[in-house]
């Protein structure tokens, strides 16, 4: 007779590797807590020791050479892990329950790195001197990443950023199929968090050399970000995506294709 032995939650060993996910869970959403936190100050340039306009000075062509150097590294990471196939491969070496904790710690460190290493280019593109302008713009900058904020709430944010995946793996619970829904934001624009993110970088009552080259960049980044998901989408809810996608506008609300 050959025996079964089924390992379940009860078992020690799989409890304290159910706990050992959980705890990295929680690592990895404090440290994109801290980073978002510190990417507002950096953006904004507000609060935190290194900002988008301070730091030593560098030759121009090297301080653009290094700064297109770290935002493509942040691009590669964050687009190349957030595929299907890479999902699929990488999951055969680690755990699934950490896969997207894995994928938010990394992108939080290339963040990190990008802040710690950015080289200024403090040359002025524009300044806004009329005072109410100049407070309007950066409200609007706000606005922006309060509409990122809400907009990871609006969909599920603990699933987001991994610490659903991991909560649910300490309790022994399957990680429900995901639903498609439009609420809110959503229901105006298919890509809030994105449009939020735009908002927040341009709307800039100062805009300098290296300001308006984050700005470029990242907004270039986004549409190319938002064609591959919006294929992984298509691949996951079929037509009932493609639908919408039909019905809504990519960015702005009061047009259809864009």
């Amino acid at each position: 007779m050959t025996e079964t032995r089924v390992i379940s939650p009860a078992v020690p060993g799989n409890r304290i590797l159910r706990f050992t996910a959980f705890l990295f869970g929680a690592v990895s959403y404090i440290t994109f807590l801290v980073t978002i936190l510190y990417a507002i100050g950096f953006a904004e340039g507000l609060v935190v020791p290194k900002t988008i306009d301070t730091g030593a000075e560098s030759p121009a062509l090297e301080a653009i050479a290094v700064n297109l150097a770290l935002m493509s590294l942040f691009a590669v990471q964050h687009s190349v892990m957030a595929r299907k196939q890479f999902k699929q491969w990488w999951t055969r070496f680690i755990p699934k329950s950490v896969e997207r904790s894995t994928y938010v710690l990394l992108a939080s460190l290339t963040l990190l790195l990008l802040f710690w290493q950015w080289r200024p280019l403090p040359a002025v593109v524009w300044h806004v001197e009329e005072p109410a302008i100049a407070t309007a713009l950066t409200g609007l900058s706000f606005l922006g990443w309060v509409i990122v904020f809400t907009s990871t709430f609006l969909i599920n944010h603990f699933e987001l950023f991994g610490l659903h995946q991991v909560a649910n793996n300490l309790v022994g619970r399957k990680t429900p199929v995901p639903i498609f829904r439009t609420p809110l934001f959503y229901k105006f624009v298919r890509h809030p968090i994105y449009l939020g993110f735009i908002i927040a970088f341009w709307a800039a009552p100062t805009m300098s050399t290296g300001h308006l080259l984050f700005a470029a960049v990242t907004t270039a980044y986004i549409f190319v970000g938002i064609l591959l998901e919006e294929r992984d989408l298509v691949d996951m809810f079929g037509d009932e995506y493609r639908r919408y996608r039909q019905q809504v506008s990519m960015l702005l609300p009061w047009r259809r294709t864009i």
